[in-house]
């Protein structure tokens, strides 16, 4: 069927040029981001070792399997979907094309912000360091948001991203072997006494609970597969599959390992920000977080690609190369607005971590889960018994899983917003 298009798909940006290798280090650097260090006290505090482990496990199998399944829909009936609001709309119609690109919007954007707070704060870590004059943190939100458009321009696309993601291997590499090594020379510390104690009423650490798992499926995925699957040459399939389980084995080992390793040095009391527990050198919390910062200007290229490509698809002139001429003053702009609005909101709200539970429920739950399913049965037509059963139980499990956790995140919230105010110096 990959042999069988019946047109090809219309874009600014380049399709079926990237090996499943360049795809592959893409999603394990990208997955691998300074995100990670947020995980141990988002993930894993409030379900604790046994259930913290089980959900681990169960949450990255399903999105390794949904994610598999999914991937193998780029093709039907000769037609190549490229977007996956494209691939929904074919097969339910115009009100699922809109639900599933508003859900990619705003994860997408939510995702950007996270990436900007991200390294502001690695930058206001890194002045504390030097014993440097006290500035915001919006200050340093204001420099990774600069750093984010100047990036966007001269890397416009995924495919162009090339060397790039050598650079954010290495950076990605030398950062959690510097970290791992500091938390396991802390985690043995025989002075320190380490709690892993889940607070709060039963009721309370039932919410919790949820808001983790949350949190564990926005660190397995980000319901973008068909259009990182689009920059694969022939044959996509195969080759995105194969990215997959260089994601789901190398990348997994990456974010995992570093999750567990922060719950089990520092416990229940572990930061949002794993560089703030660390007992030094100061050099090596230097270079974590300027590693982190430089990281993130390379991965969050990834998740806010495909706003890019829509917004070049519609305003470039496609005859035109991105840089061309004609081009450049508009992709200029579009970069700048997206990359300012994003900027001012995450300086004005610098509270990401309850946002990421949402993020994780509400939106990522259906795209990651529910919806590979509902493609699985609608294109299969006639199946196994154990099959339909099979793709409805996960369509239902998951259904009840989203609300449930969206419940959670929104109580969360709710308690939590007499603590926020704009422009926070958090």
């Amino acid at each position: 069927m990959e042999t069988e298009q019946k047109a090809a798909p219309v874009s600014a940006h380049t399709i079926d040029h990237d090996s499943w290798k360049q795809v592959g280090l893409l999603l394990v650097t990208g997955y691998s981001c300074g995100y990670i260090l947020s995980f141990s006290n988002l993930m894993l505090v409030p379900l604790g070792w046994t259930w913290g482990i089980i959900s681990l496990i169960a949450v990255a199998a399903f999105t390794a399997y949904c994610s598999w399944l999914l991937a193998g829909f780029h093709f039907i009936n000769g037609n190549r979907f490229i977007r996956y609001r494209d691939l929904m709309g074919s097969l339910f119609g115009q009100e699922m094309y809109y639900f599933t690109w508003v859900s990619q919007i705003l994860i997408l954007l939510l995702t950007n912000m996270g990436f900007i707070l991200l390294g502001g704060k690695a930058l206001k870590e890194i002045n504390g360091e030097f014993g440097g004059s006290h500035l915001r943190l919006q200050y340093f939100i204001i420099i990774t948001g600069a750093a984010y458009v100047i990036f966007s321009i001269l890397v416009p696309t995924i495919s162009s991203m090339g060397k790039w993601l050598i650079i954010s291997t290495i950076l990605t590499f030398t950062y959690i072997v510097v970290l791992l090594a500091i938390v396991i020379k802390d985690g043995t510390n025989t002075n320190r006494v380490v709690n892993y104690e889940t607070r709060g009423t039963t009721a309370s650490k039932i919410f919790n609970g949820f808001c983790a798992i949350s949190a564990m499926v926005t660190c397995n995925a980000a319901g973008i597969i068909p259009e990182i699957q689009s920059t694969l040459r022939m044959p996509a399939v195969k080759n995105m599959r194969k990215a997959l389980h260089l994601q789901f084995s190398v990348g997994l080992a990456f974010y995992y390992g570093v999750s567990v390793a922060g719950y089990w040095a520092y416990g229940s009391t572990v930061s949002e920000y794993l560089p703030e527990e660390l007992t030094g050198p100061r050099w090596a919390k230097v270079l974590i977080n300027l590693v982190v910062f430089s990281q993130s200007i390379i991965s969050q290229h990834v998740f806010i690609a495909p706003i890019h490509e829509a917004l070049d698809t519609k305003f470039l002139n496609l005859n035109k190369d991105v840089h061309s001429k004609e081009n450049i003053k508009y992709l200029i702009l579009l970069r700048v607005s997206l990359f300012t609005l994003n900027t001012l909101v995450a300086a004005a709200l610098p509270f990401m971590g309850d946002f990421v539970n949402l993020i994780g429920s509400f939106l990522l739950i259906p795209l990651t889960f529910v919806f590979p399913s509902m493609i699985f049965i609608k294109v299969k037509g006639e199946m196994k018994k154990i099959e339909k059963v099979w793709h409805w139980a996960i369509i239902v499990l998951f259904t009840l899983l989203m609300v449930a956790t969206t419940i959670a995140a929104v109580r969360l919230i709710v308690n939590n917003v007499a603590t926020y105010y704009l422009f926070a110096d958090t």
